[in-house]
């Protein structure tokens, strides 16, 4: 883990955060924080909660309760946009591309740096050759990638991941999680990781942390729960929840 310290406080402290929707509690009183430099990942069932913890940090919900603290501020009250500026990456499910735009053109929609496009290849080479290629062409592994590149060239301190595996094939998953473990080691950016493949997410992280029916049932070191591969099954039936 890269040890230096976020300006102004770790990137990310959570405090009694319940969130839902529509008046229907998903989360309940959850405590959670990421350093500078450290990846954690957030293991459960389908229906945990995962993807509300990382819409609510991102400001897409509002919490109804509890204090979500970024790089040492109180977000509340701050919008989506704003946790941008203050460094806050979301790579979000479904990747956000515009399919018919080229890989080129997709990176100069999210950066006005004339030096982004060769800062996206330099975090993924395997774009160099396919800039001119409309991303709605990509495969599914090469999509993912551009998605996350798109987010990494603006250099966030924080950075949420929802399910960069979806759809795709184990070994495509281990090609892609190397990225943001190098992330978080070259630029101390902390990274909250939602990932259904959960021994992928377990060897690139530092910690873990299980939810399960909106609260979270287990945490500990990432390399303490690869050691008991039975754990998480553990977890989530215990709890009533399919594995």
């Amino acid at each position: 883990m890269n040890a230096a310290a976020g300006a102004g406080g770790p990137p990310l402290e959570i405090s009694g955060l319940s969130a839902g929707y529509a008046g229907l509690t998903v989360l309940h009183d959850l405590d959670l924080t990421v350093g500078p430099g450290e990846v954690v990942a957030v293991l459960g069932p389908n229906g945990a909660g995962k993807s509300t913890l990382l819409l609510t940090v991102a400001g897409v919900l509002r919490a109804d309760s509890g204090v979500i603290r970024l790089f040492g501020e109180d977000a509340a009250g701050r919008s989506i946009q704003a946790r941008a500026r203050d460094g806050l990456g979301f790579v979000p499910a479904g990747r956000g591309l515009f399919p018919g735009l080229t890989v080129r053109e997709n990176i100069r929609v999210c950066s006005r740096d004339r030096s982004a496009v060769d800062r996206a290849v330099e975090i993924s080479p395997m774009l160099a050759t396919l800039l001119d290629r409309r991303a709605g062409l990509l495969s599914g592994g090469e999509q993912q990638m551009l998605a996350l590149a798109k987010v990494l060239i603006s250099r966030p301190r924080l950075l949420l991941i929802d399910e960069m595996s979806m759809g795709l094939a184990p070994l495509v998953v281990r090609s892609l999680l190397p990225v943001i473990r190098a992330a978080a080691d070259a630029d101390g950016v902390g990274v909250l990781l939602v990932e259904q493949h959960a021994a992928a997410a377990l060897e690139v992280s530092d910690r873990v942390v299980v939810l399960n029916q909106g609260t979270a049932v287990h945490e500990a070191a990432s390399a303490s729960v690869l050691a008991r591969p039975e754990l998480l099954t553990e977890l989530y039936l215990s709890h009533g929840a399919e594995p």
